[in-house]
């Protein structure tokens, strides 16, 4: 039947057909007012955290729309072409991470850092984008689910910025940062026998880590998840204060503003690793189940896109970024609780930090760019 057959029985099939404002850019609508609202209420939340430091706050928002744009810029690219500039991005995240090493920037004991006029950033976290998309770059290429030739390749891959950002030192980025190219693998359909012999191996690799690549200080955080109480007034401070902030805010919470923890300084890292305690300490039980649920509805549209993928490339790295973010909010939580040692992983979109944020944003914008593409992809 002709199109403008169509058109003559149904004057409004042109309307229906026609894409969207939203599809045209290439943005998810629905994600995108997800995050706005998350935004918004985690810079009420910093705001307290900081005890009133505007000036903070100001800075955050800066970084949150630097975030936006940067994330609406990439939500054009199509995964084709992601997939493509993936090795060259992964050769400069690497090359980065050497001169981080050679002639950093440092502070509180790790070098960490490229310093430039005006701003200094982590290349750490650009390789928490370019991980995942250089190992799904190398793995669509190739027959799935991937044969063992093709997992050594990844997991060299995987293993040599881990391994920088490890000499930094930053044992926790370096670890999240393994864990999201090794979700690509898992996601390509990585063979039982090889998760099992993963899994046999990890305890000898843990023994190794402790003994030769683990520091004293890291040690020492996990020492202190086993027993908070054996230093309360050194290392097992910052969890004693964290539980006693969340203990305190029973269901309801004291209310915005109220809370004695952070305000009163007996909490550390109020406004970053540990802001989640005082979200719990002013807002209770339920403001913490409103936060779990609002990052439940932003890793479901997640589910949702990377199923819907028509491409493997986009579902192997959605996959990913998606699962990351979970990981991301899980440490969080798990650190503060008392649940995990703590590595110094903030929480996603409350926590102040500007370099992280915006990896966090481009990390959705490749997510909203398999969505809105995925007619565009082929197989």
């Amino acid at each position: 039947m002709s199109q403008d057959f169509i058109r003559q029985l149904d004057p409004s099939h042109n309307l229906r057909s026609a894409p969207s404002l939203s599809s045209r850019l290439h943005l998810d609508p629905l994600l995108i007012s997800m995050l706005l609202a998350f935004c918004t209420a985690g810079l009420f939340i910093l705001y307290s955290a900081s005890s009133q430091n505007m000036d903070m706050v100001i800075r955050q928002a800066i970084y949150m729309l630097v975030g936006f744009v940067g994330m609406c810029i990439i939500a054009q690219i199509p995964p084709r072409y992601l997939m493509m500039l993936a090795p060259f991005a992964y050769l400069g995240g690497v090359a980065l991470l050497v001169t981080v090493l050679v002639m950093g920037y440092g502070a509180k004991g790790a070098q960490r850092w490229i310093s430039l006029p005006g701003f200094r950033f982590q290349p750490s976290e650009i390789i928490k984008l370019v991980m995942p998309l250089t190992v799904a770059a190398w793995l669509c290429r190739r027959p799935l689910p991937p044969k063992f030739q093709d997992v050594v390749i990844a997991l060299i891959l995987i293993g040599i910025p881990t391994a920088l950002i490890a000499r930094q030192p930053d044992l926790g980025t370096s670890l999240l940062i393994a864990a999201s190219g090794l979700f690509v693998l898992l996601l390509a359909g990585l063979k039982w026998r090889i998760i099992g012999s993963a899994v046999l191996l990890a305890l000898p690799a843990m023994w190794g880590m402790w003994h030769f690549v683990m520091r004293e200080y890291q040690k020492q955080r996990v020492l202190t998840f086993l027993n908070p109480e054996s230093d309360p007034w050194g290392s097992g401070w910052n969890i004693i204060q964290s539980k006693i902030a969340i203990g305190s805010g029973g269901l309801y919470g004291k209310g915005w503003l109220l809370g004695t923890q952070s305000h009163l300084d007996f909490l550390p890292e109020s406004h970053t690793d540990f802001i989640i305690a005082v979200l719990a300490e002013e807002f209770g039980l339920t403001g913490v189940l409103v936060l779990l649920a609002a990052y439940a509805l932003i890793l479901g549209r997640g589910i949702f896109i990377t199923l819907h993928a028509q491409n493997m490339f986009s579902r192997l790295v959605s996959g990913s970024v998606t699962l990351t973010f979970f990981v991301y909010i899980f440490v969080n939580i798990g650190m503060v609780s008392g649940l995990l040692p703590v590595v110094g992983v903030p929480l996603p979109l409350v926590s102040r930090g500007g370099t992280s944020l915006v990896t966090l944003m481009a990390g959705f914008g490749i997510l909203m760019s398999a969505h809105t593409h995925r007619n565009l992809l082929g197989r």
